[in-house]
């Protein structure tokens, strides 16, 4: 994995017995917001670490509180951007370059990597306390009770965001309901849209190939945008319609959360367009499975879901969005060679 360099932000040392520290601003730069928002759009997303080890802000001494976060850069600027007039020492796990919550859940932020990292970073040495406050959404991968038992240091979970740390401490490490309460409002699930629309448009250019064999040997802009429209509107309405709607869409399951956005924009494009029954009825079918597709895609961006659900999920709905996509393909390829539609 290739490490996102730090000499930016590093402005010194401090020296501890346990070696040299390096002190970081907590002031993101430019460059830090060019490449996260690189990221947000999936490019390079997969490679975006920091190196793992211990970091200082502010001006730490052996008294100051030990934080803990993922070498995920995201992970690792959200915590440091948020300790203004704070010194802390900052405890970064390699985490395999995954955000907390995601790492916590396969295993590579969790109890084994917590007590690798304070024995190479010589922690003991470094602070005279014993307690570590890590993120709340790490709790699913850290079993606490064997960190004290292994390591004698005590591990402490702070609330759900990073912007919350400030009135957490100063509350003397004390939690408010709303601190331990995991929101996932409407502007949280629009940031998670550029990567899942990138992820789809990498396919674009295949589809469309698709579009211009159906329509061959004679071409037309009008009769081509038929088709172009309403694949158009399956890929907004699984990665964007139905993430801005999601708590109020019914049911649980994110597949039949996508069919009932498909189902509306089904219903505009047959009032935009001029289908045939048997023409809407084949775009029923595509645009629901294309969307319902997508939409259980996005199980994984979601905070809501968890493991055993989504694999339940797709045991269920794979069958079924397979099965309405082939047939209706089939039944527009059928109509565009025998009717001419």
């Amino acid at each position: 994995m290739n490490y996102q360099p730090l000499t930016h932000a590093t402005r010194g040392f401090l020296f501890t017995p346990a070696g040299a520290i390096p002190l970081i601003d907590i002031g993101l730069q430019k460059k830090d917001i060019r490449a996260g928002w690189m990221k947000r759009w999936n490019i390079g997303r997969m490679d975006y670490a920091v190196a793992p080890g211990l970091y200082a802000v502010g001006n730490p001494d052996p008294t100051s509180p030990v934080l803990v976060t993922a070498n995920y850069k995201f992970s690792f600027d959200s915590l440091r951007r948020e300790l203004e007039a704070i010194s802390a020492w900052l405890l970064v796990l390699d985490s395999g370059g995954i955000n907390v919550w995601c790492a916590a859940g396969k295993g590579t932020f969790g109890t084994d990597e917590l007590v690798r990292s304070i024995e190479a970073m010589r922690l003991a040495e470094v602070v005279s306390h014993r307690v570590l406050i890590l993120p709340q959404l790490a709790a699913p991968g850290v079993a606490a009770h064997e960190v004290i038992l292994r390591s004698g240091f005590r591990v402490l979970y702070g609330p759900v965001r990073a912007s919350d740390l400030p009135a957490f401490m100063a509350a003397g490490n004390r939690a408010t309901p709303a601190m331990r309460r995991v929101r996932f409002a409407a502007a949280d699930r629009l940031l998670t849209v550029p990567v899942e629309l990138m992820q789809i448009l990498r396919y674009l250019p295949y589809l469309l190939a698709a579009i211009i064999l159906l329509h061959l040997p004679r071409l037309r802009v009008t009769t081509m945008l038929n088709d172009v429209f309403p694949l158009a509107a399956a890929i907004f309405s699984g990665t964007v319609l139905m993430p801005l709607l999601l708590p109020w869409l019914p049911g649980r399951a994110f597949s039949g959360k996508g069919v009932w956005t498909g189902l509306a924009l089904w219903l505009l494009c047959w009032l935009l367009l001029p289908w045939s029954l048997a023409e809407a009825l084949a775009w029923m079918l595509i645009i629901g499975a294309v969307s319902a597709f997508l939409a259980l895609n996005y199980t994984g961006a979601s905070t809501i879901t968890s493991l055993s659900g989504v694999k339940k999920e797709m045991r269920l709905a794979m069958p079924a969005i397979i099965t309405a996509a082939a047939v209706g393909i089939i039944l527009r390829v059928i109509l565009r060679f025998t009717l001419g539609g």
